[in-house]
């Protein structure tokens, strides 16, 4: 199975996985709940690396409030 890319399994996580995501911005190690619900989701196995930067930009981009 094709992996997804984040626009696709980042509205399937929980609340408490993204939350997670948006305080520690940039991290280079992820929490290993968080790593599971991404990879439950469709998203990267992120038990040995990081998301990519497009990856963080694109979390950084839906947690800005809107004017």
């Amino acid at each position: 199975m094709a992996e997804k890319s984040i626009e696709q399994w980042w509205p399937e996580l929980h609340t408490a996985t993204k939350q997670w995501f948006r305080a520690h911005y940039g991290a280079e190690e992820i929490d290993p709940d968080a790593a599971l619900d991404v990879y439950d989701s469709g998203g990267p196995d992120l038990k040995e690396q990081s998301l990519s930067r497009r990856d963080w930009d694109f979390i950084e981009t839906q947690s800005e409030f809107v004017d």
